[in-house]
């Protein structure tokens, strides 16, 4: 059984949208960040990092969401949710992932560190204005570079894909600006089932 540990709407929902997508069965467990979860000695041995979320995969354990999302498609996915190895689709698709968690991501994380991720004291309002400039600026590039299909490699939702739209999706959250045509992808893409099923799953575990 696959285990997914998680907190909800939290990169932990990239891996359990995956998930649904996939079909797989899974297990949802809940690290409640408040009562010390991610502190347990149980969940350090998972991931000493202490963050979400970790994926146990039999005798596997992946941590980092991009990492576990890709090994998940590779794996199970059959020959869904990543192009061909090799073609130059692939090489796409891995532009997009890369520039996805380093460029349009970390923003959005410097924003989080900043109002609740970090210690009190080290927090710093001063850096608000220059993550929206910085995540302002990655927008922009990949509003220019989405095309016009209804997926970034075409009429088929890849793991970049995923990763994009819940990244938009946490952006809109932290009360970022979503230029016009993301912000209509991010919408089309949120109306997937399995986002849905991902979510109440999510929320149903942190009850």
């Amino acid at each position: 059984m696959i285990k997914l540990y998680g907190v909800p709407r939290s990169r932990s929902l990239r891996v359990s949208w995956t998930l649904e997508e996939l079909g797989l069965d899974w297990q949802y467990h809940y690290i409640n960040f408040s009562k010390g979860d991610s502190r347990s000695p149980g969940f350090l041995a998972v991931n000493p990092g202490g963050k979400v979320p970790a994926l146990v995969d039999d005798e596997l354990v992946v941590t980092e969401s991009a990492a576990i999302v890709m090994h998940l498609a590779e794996k199970y996915g059959k020959r869904k949710l990543l192009p061909e190895p090799g073609s130059d689709a692939s090489a796409l698709h891995h532009k997009w992932v890369s520039f996805i968690i380093t460029e349009l991501e970390q923003p959005l994380w410097t924003i989080g560190k900043h109002k609740f991720a970090l210690p009190e004291e080290l927090r710093q309002e001063s850096m608000f204005p220059v993550a929206k400039w910085e995540f302002d600026k990655a927008a922009a590039i990949a509003e220019n570079w989405l095309p016009e299909s209804d997926f970034l490699l075409g009429d088929e939702l890849s793991v970049a894909d995923i990763l994009l739209a819940h990244t938009l999706a946490w952006a809109t959250r932290f009360e970022q600006t979503i230029p016009p045509k993301l912000a209509v992808y991010r919408d089309r893409l949120a109306k997937r089932p399995a986002m849905a099923k991902a979510l109440e799953k999510e929320m149903a575990g942190a009850e």
